[in-house]
């Protein structure tokens, strides 16, 4: 028992020799000038104002209030951080302590340094409180003086084409789009920032009132095109003087960006579809530029800027036909612009070859009976060989659903990730992913038939078609497109050796007879002293054969000569549109 006695005095001594070292220390510190001020300091920059004022004393005629608002604002509005302070000198003065000390900041993301003074006294409890007034925040600051922030705008980069035509031009209020819908897609739009966006994107120098690039280019190139703004941070007096600058950024002006894109060729083919729902996508073969990005209908970006009534805002985001979707973008059934990837998908496998002929007669055909109802129909019937030339030449679904049968899923398939499927093309402008299926893998042996000329659940993205479409035209090797304009840049393939260079040129030689030959069903758009190679498509959107539904009109093609200057790839697609009238269209291109 006395041992228990004699353990718990022991504790209690302990206990209250703590409490008396903490007691010690914690007045120690408030006795303590240099470690106040620089508490006081390290308040600010954690923006704890109430603590703050703790620890000053204040003229009889300041209130709390105003004291907190005043350092609130004036911190908070300059943006100061990093606040520090460097002690120069302690002295003592007719019972105050005076510090001389070097105050160090960032004002809006730039360093200053200056130096100060703060006055110490004790008070009625003799503690130590620091004698504050405004000189305290910057030595020339009354307290009757503003702290004034003034911004510069910077002016924002224009997008140019590859000519030097003005597509984008101006500043946050004044943004112009000379072209309108003409290339309202391509360059998109800017608008104020929204709250989430200004949550994620404060650390760039954006503010409550800034204007951000929303869609299009404008958003893809946000980092370039906005510049920085200009700032001061000055103290006014109580005339409006600018008395003392006490940080000053100078502003940048945005960057211009030049275009691939050739403006000409982008109104000659939006003119032309403009009121029709389809895209056109234009594309150098051999180098990988992207000469025109069309989506039709399209909307006027500058509406977005000058600002729309209630009635065409609705009349906007209300029509069925959708002005404000970028098809370019998107994917789509390719219909038969896809049988060519079959070919030299199978070619390049060796699960096919230009000999191999299939046997079939009419116009429908089912493998066996296990398929019930479903059958491959084409639309034109052709004396010749069923081989893969003349597949091509007469656009035969059959032979390309068996060919897609002989080359089987696994090898089909492994082609088509090979060529990216199922993955992003990487361009500037974000695209949807192309896919050939809907799950896994393709589902059942119908749908790997109806996939061989482009329908089952087939989906490509255009800018991703171009690509695949240049392999034909440089050995099995496709392009990588791009839109930024580059000097010499050299030429990049998304995927090199993507089909064999025999394949390849198989292939381009049968879609040279689709317009060459008179028979093939290209041949409409045949102009003399060019040669082109192009494939036509029909897509159909519906579920079932029997059943109605919207149709997909498609026609690619590219010229075959590299050494001409003018050398395009186009993959074009219309809603409810045949390929004839396509081709009317492209054909102008070239004459």
């Amino acid at each position: 028992m006395k041992k228990k006695t004699i353990t718990i005095c022991v504790i209690l001594v302990i206990i209250l020799l703590v409490i008396g070292v903490s007691f010690y220390f914690i007045n120690k510190k408030s006795d303590n000038p240099e470690e106040i001020l620089k508490e006081y300091f390290a308040l600010i920059e954690q923006e704890n104002y109430e603590e703050l004022y703790n620890m000053v004393k204040l003229p009889e005629d300041y209130s709390k209030e105003e004291f907190l608002a005043r350092n609130k604002n004036i911190y908070q509005g300059i943006d100061a951080k990093d606040i520090q302070i460097e002690i120069q000198s302690i002295e003592k003065e007719k019972g105050k302590i005076i510090i001389s000390y070097i105050n160090k900041m960032d004002v809006r993301g730039q360093h200053i340094e200056f130096e100060n003074r703060a006055n110490l006294s004790k008070n009625e409890d003799r503690e130590y409180k620091i004698e504050w007034s405004s000189n305290l925040i910057f030595p020339e600051l009354n307290n009757d003086y503003k702290v004034r922030v003034s911004k510069t705008e910077a002016q924002r980069g224009k997008l140019l084409d590859r000519n030097g035509n003005v597509l984008a031009e101006g500043g946050e209020n004044d943004r112009v789009y000379p072209y309108k819908e003409i290339a309202s897609h391509i360059t998109g739009y800017i608008q104020g920032i929204t709250a989430e966006e200004l949550e994620s994107m404060s650390d760039k120098g954006y503010t409550a009132t800034s204007i951000i690039g929303k869609t299009g280019l404008e958003k893809v190139y946000e980092d370039r095109l906005k510049g920085e703004n200009g700032v001061e941070v000055y103290i006014e007096d109580n005339q409006g003087n600018n008395i003392k600058t006490i940080a000053e950024v100078e502003g940048k002006k945005g960057e211009d960006i030049k275009l691939t894109i050739d403006i000409d060729i982008q109104k000659k083919l939006y003119e032309q579809i403009k009121n029709d729902e389809g895209f056109f996508v234009v594309m150098n073969p051999y180098t990988g530029e992207i000469l025109a990005l069309v989506s039709t209908p399209s909307y006027d970006a500058n509406k977005f800027i000058t600002g729309m009534t209630n009635d065409e805002w609705n009349s906007l985001v209300n029509d069925e036909r959708n002005p404000l979707y970028t098809r370019f973008l998107e994917s789509w059934c390719p219909g038969s612009t896809f049988k060519p990837i079959t070919g030299a998908i199978g070619l390049t496998a060796g699960k096919l070859t230009t000999d191999d002929e299939f046997n079939y007669t009419g116009l429908a055909w089912q493998k066996d009976s296990s398929w019930q109802d479903h059958k491959i129909t084409t639309l034109t019937g052709y004396s010749g060989r069923k081989i893969l030339r003349n597949a091509l030449i007469y656009s035969d679904n059959i032979y390309f659903a068996q060919a897609a049968l002989k080359i089987g899923e696994e090898t089909f398939t492994k082609g088509l990730d090979k060529i990216k499927f199922n993955e992003n093309i990487n361009f500037d402008m974000p695209t949807s992913k192309s896919i050939y299926s809907n799950s896994d893998g393709i589902a059942s042996e119908s749908i790997l038939a109806d996939s061989g000329y482009g329908q089952g659940q087939i989906l490509v993205n255009p800018i991703h078609m171009a690509s695949i479409y240049s392999a034909f035209a440089n050995n099995g090797n496709m392009i990588k497109p791009y839109i930024e304009y580059k000097d010499d840049k050299k030429t990049e393939y998304l995927v090199e050796n993507a089909f064999s260079k025999e394949a390849a040129n198989e292939i381009k030689e049968g879609l040279i007879q689709v317009v060459e030959n008179p028979s093939g069903t290209g041949h409409d758009v045949k102009v003399e002293g060019v040669t082109i190679a192009g494939k036509t498509g029909t897509a159909e959107l519906k579920a079932s054969k029997e059943a109605n539904g919207d149709t997909l009109g498609w026609f690619n093609c590219f010229t075959v000569d590299e050494e001409r200057e003018d050398s395009l790839l186009i993959v074009s697609m219309a809603k409810n549109k045949k390929s004839t009238y396509l081709k009317a269209i492209i054909k102008t291109l070239f004459q």
